[in-house]
């Protein structure tokens, strides 16, 4: 049997996969000002790593060590000790110590809701189920009750409180957020107003301010002699805050989505709510999905600014794990940088899943 003959004039395909030569040749050399920056790049690596890495590394104190260790090679190497010596209460705050391993558990229990989301299997009904037993894991261990020993939410502290305010302020947001952007281009003038009011008002503001008035007013409106949680008022104020954000950035998937999506529905004859849930939502998110991502990074940082309230969040327990000690006190530069490295592992994590998304949904090719 014969192969048919190639067309006339027919081209082989290129080659997809470039030789590293042929890829620095044409990234890093490709003109004189390339070449000159590339070179003074690699000059100031070469310059930095050596005395980087000896500080970070080679020179430095690792293990659990006494704090006249690391004064012994101060100015030469880093005194990871601190981060030993101080790691429980860099982690779990003011939570009593003797019953810190709950909020380790549940530090665990609130990552893994994470990446089980993360996962396209689970991406079901079960899901929903996974998250209510899963929330009502984290809080059951966090506060006690039904056989453990009661914790008040004042003792809560360090990197579970950073996760529950990013997780829930996230979880709670999010259908808010799309209920306003729906809201906001809404056929209804009421609708739309209100919509577009508490929109502007709140993206007008900073999220200091609200956390501030979230903590005074709830006071205020509150039945005589009921009290609200400080932690409830400021994960309150968390999620009404990223909403008007959230709303915008779905908004702008909304007006992406080509017009004849929405004539083709109406054709159908289905329903408002039908034409969004099944047609015009989907698309929307997904064109959405890099702004959307971009606030999920900005409210896990901006959890931080909680301590205005009172609340011994991760950062602000990194900052007094060190300042209330005073043999320690001269290394917080290593406590801040472990602080800063646990926020990249989220952060980067998130940034490289919503990569990941792009790719898998269509919204996402390389070029």
């Amino acid at each position: 049997m014969t192969t048919p003959a190639a067309a006339p004039g027919a081209r082989a395909a290129p080659h997809t996969a470039v030789a590293p030569l042929a890829w620095m040749r044409a990234n890093l050399f490709s003109t004189p000002a390339n070449t000159l920056l590339t070179l003074l790049m690699l000059a100031l690596i070469v310059w930095i790593a050596p005395k980087a890495g000896g500080w970070l590394f080679w020179d430095a104190v690792w293990g659990r060590q006494p704090a006249a260790a690391c004064d012994a090679v101060r100015g030469q190497g880093a005194c990871w000790s601190v981060v030993w010596e101080k790691f429980r209460f860099m982690v779990f705050g003011v939570y009593p110590f003797d019953q810190q391993w709950r909020a380790g558990v549940a530090i665990v229990v609130l990552t893994g809701l994470l990446v089980v989301s993360a996962i396209r299997w689970f991406w079901n009904r079960w899901l929903i189920l996974i998250w209510i037993v899963g929330i009502a894991l984290a809080f059951w261990l966090m506060g006690g009750g039904l056989g453990l020993p009661r914790v008040a939410a004042e003792r809560w502290g360090g990197l579970s409180v950073t996760l529950i305010l990013a997780i829930f302020g996230i979880g709670f947001a999010f259908p808010l957020g799309v209920l306003l952007a729906l809201g906001r281009r809404s056929r209804l003038p009421i609708i739309r107003s209100l919509s577009v009011f508490y929109i502007e008002v709140v993206r007008g503001v900073p999220l200091i301010t609200v956390l501030f008035m979230a903590s005074i007013m709830f006071a205020l409106f509150m039945p005589e002699g009921m009290r609200v949680e400080q932690l409830l008022r400021a994960q309150v104020a968390i999620i009404l805050f990223i909403a008007a954000y959230l709303a915008e950035a779905v908004r702008g998937g909304l007006q992406a989505v080509p017009k004849g999506q929405y004539e083709a529905a109406e054709a159908l004859g289905l329903s408002y709510w039908r034409t969004m849930g099944l047609v015009v939502l989907p698309q929307a998110l997904k064109i959405s999905i890099p702004p959307i991502v971009n606030i999920f990074i900005s409210v896990f940082k901006d959890t931080s600014l909680v301590v205005i309230i009172g609340i011994y969040d991760f950062a602000y327990a990194v900052k007094k794990s060190v300042e209330t000690d005073i043999s320690w006190k001269k290394y917080f530069i290593e406590a801040f940088l472990f602080s800063i490295l646990i926020y990249w592992v989220y952060c980067f994590a998130m940034s490289r899943y919503s990569q990941w998304l792009e790719t898998q949904l269509g919204h996402g090719q390389r070029r």
